[in-house]
């Protein structure tokens, strides 16, 4: 180079290795992401569509719920009276059905025209409406060891264990915890 020639500028790096490098983070943190939610899903909550109208007016036909599986499953909590359980329906478990539990194993189990008596003493249902309620009549039974009596809160429009049974704890997949559509009725579920 001559005294009066000017160094030549350095060139821009090009561009295209931080686009390359934001597009790999970028899908290094979608594909975190969903395995994350697929886990969730899997072991933890699973979203539902309730069919049909034996759980009202808690659970509406039609609604989405959030279910939280992991609680049963890993012993992380008892299956306690006034749990709204979701479980494989004994009769077909391709089916599930949701319910409340009414009885615990052990416990003395009776239905007197309509009224649901738990070891002797009646059970207070303010869940369930008068208009909801019917008159049928079960006789006394003992709920099985490792079993649940389940009552849909609709009483004169639940298939539950009045007509099947109680039902094993090993068909009780989750609770029912949140409901998430339709948007008005949004909130954790008592």
């Amino acid at each position: 180079m001559s005294e009066h020639e000017e160094p030549l500028a350095p060139l821009p790096a090009p561009e295209r290795p931080a686009v390359v490098g934001a597009a790999i983070n970028w899908l290094r943190d979608l594909m975190l992401s969903v395995v994350i939610a697929v886990l969730v899903i899997l072991f933890v909550y699973q979203p539902v569509k309730v069919e049909g109208t034996s759980m009202m007016p808690a659970l509406e036909d039609q609604e989405r719920i959030f279910i939280n599986k992991f609680i049963y499953r890993f012993g992380m909590g008892d299956i306690q009276r006034g749990d709204t359980v979701v479980f494989w329906y004994p009769n077909d478990p391709s089916k599930s059905y949701i319910k409340r539990v009414v009885g615990l194993p052990g416990d003395h189990i009776e239905v007197r025209e309509g009224s649901v008596v738990v070891n002797g003493s009646a059970l207070r249902e303010d869940y369930v409406p008068p208009a909801y309620r019917d008159t049928i009549s079960v006789p006394r039974a003992t709920v099985p060891a490792e079993h649940f009596y389940v009552l849909g809160d609709h009483r004169s429009s639940s298939n539950d264990s009045r007509s099947w049974g109680p039902v094993h704890r090993r068909h009780i997949y989750g609770k029912a915890v949140f409901v998430y559509w339709p948007l008005d009725k949004i909130g954790i579920l008592r």
